[in-house]
């Protein structure tokens, strides 16, 4: 990155977390279970809601269990269900009509990241009609308050419960660009580990990486605050406790507990430390070949933490204490390899390996400039790369022919 750039970048990012203590950052309040949510429902008066879903979740009878306390409550209610694994403004066009169709008052972002992201979304076009989600993209563009939000995760790994931001993908371009803004913050999160019980082996693991990815990327950057260095270091705690159990004994409802804190946590921690390089390369994977997130998000992580280098090994050094990799007595350099190479090892424990398959090179220039833009200037990454820098990571993880 040539030095005029470094600069803005840098001063930008300062400017950012000079401001970080007085920006209307809050974290979302925490439901127990579907009966929390319905009472919640009923004692704020709101007749009708959306639940905004997948159809792997709705296979799943996921939402039976909310769908039984709303009808108890009397509280009327719409899914929609056709959620794309990155969201599509497609997506989130047709459940704004199906909202409005249905005089909706509220938004439940029911699933993971993708269905929460698409609820937010929909939240943000209700608020701002006349607005189309691309004049949204980018950082404070929606300043409007949304309707009642409110987040079920069923995975244990995007942190969306906690965030300001909704990714989504343009369905002619398929450009993904995320939209950051504080009322897209929801109100409540429902951390019931019940729902996550079904969740497969591998999608267990993957979206537990990406709990992980958030984690260290926020603990790593350049904008961390004590409380989210401590959200992100008891993230990355549980996750080391906990990953293993839920990913091999699924049923197990204290360690599928444990991950919904983590992913909290990790969410908590980016939401207002940001992310990095890791997530700029994802997103553009997934807008361009639909890749999840969350898997992509795990195959990057140990390339990116490798190329900053000993810019981040200290930093490193504390997350190895964190997963019990080190103690007082770890040289700083070997924790920070011992912290990358169980990154490794995870990957190849949980079947998800360190290629991806599908990247073609005619590709990668045109995801390293979306990567690029993204990121600089306004994720605090420890080590500044341009576009032609990043484009060294899609060549990393491309399956070889």
């Amino acid at each position: 990155m040539n030095p005029i750039k470094k600069i803005y970048c840098r001063a930008f990012q300062t400017c950012f977390k000079i401001a970080l203590p007085v920006l209307p950052y809050r974290k979302p309040k925490r439901l127990k279970n579907m009966e929390e949510l319905a009472s919640l429902l009923k004692k704020k008066k709101c007749p009708s809601v959306m639940i905004v879903t997948d159809a792997g979740i709705r296979s799943f009878h996921l939402t039976e269990k909310l769908e039984k306390e709303l009808k108890n409550k009397e509280i009327s209610y719409v899914i929609y269900d056709k959620t794309d694994a990155n969201p599509t403004t497609a997506n989130v066009e047709e459940a704004l009509q199906l909202y409005h169709d249905n005089g909706c008052k509220a938004l439940i972002g029911f699933g993971g990241g993708s269905s929460m992201d698409c609820a937010k979304a929909v939240g943000a076009r209700v608020a701002k009609p006349r607005q189309s989600l691309k004049k949204m993209k980018g950082i404070l563009k929606v300043h409007k308050k949304l309707p009642l939000l409110i987040a079920v995760p069923t995975t244990a790994g995007t942190g969306s419960e906690t965030t300001l931001a909704a990714v989504i993908v343009d369905s002619e371009t398929r450009h993904k660009y995320p939209i950051n803004d504080f009322p897209l913050i929801p109100k409540y999160a429902v951390l019931d580990p019940k729902v996550t019980l079904s969740l497969p082996p591998f999608i267990t693991a993957t979206t537990g990486m990406d709990a992980l990815t958030h984690a260290v990327e926020a603990f790593i950057g350049n904008s961390t605050t004590p409380g989210t260095r401590t959200d992100a270091f008891m993230a990355v705690e549980l996750i080391f406790q906990n990953l293993d159990t839920a990913v091999f004994d699924g049923g197990n409802v204290e360690a599928r507990k444990n991950m919904l804190r983590a992913s909290y946590y990790a969410g908590c921690a980016f939401t207002k430390s940001y992310v990095g390089y890791v997530h700029a390369v994802a997103h553009s994977l997934g807008g361009k070949y639909n890749i999840p997130h969350g898997y992509a998000n795990a195959v990057i992580l140990p390339y990116v933490l490798e190329a900053y280098g000993s810019k981040i090994h200290s930093k490193l050094y504390k997350l190895a204490y964190a997963a019990g990799l080190a103690d007082d007595d770890t040289p700083i350099e070997v924790a920070a390899e011992r912290f990358i190479e169980a990154i490794r090892e995870m990957q190849q424990r949980y079947g998800i390996g360190d290629k991806i398959m599908g990247i073609k090179e005619e590709d990668i220039e045109e995801m390293a400039i979306c990567a690029d833009k993204e990121a600089n200037p306004l994720y605090p990454v420890p080590v500044l790369m341009n576009a032609k820098e990043l484009e060294v990571f899609y060549r990393m993880i491309m399956e070889e022919e």
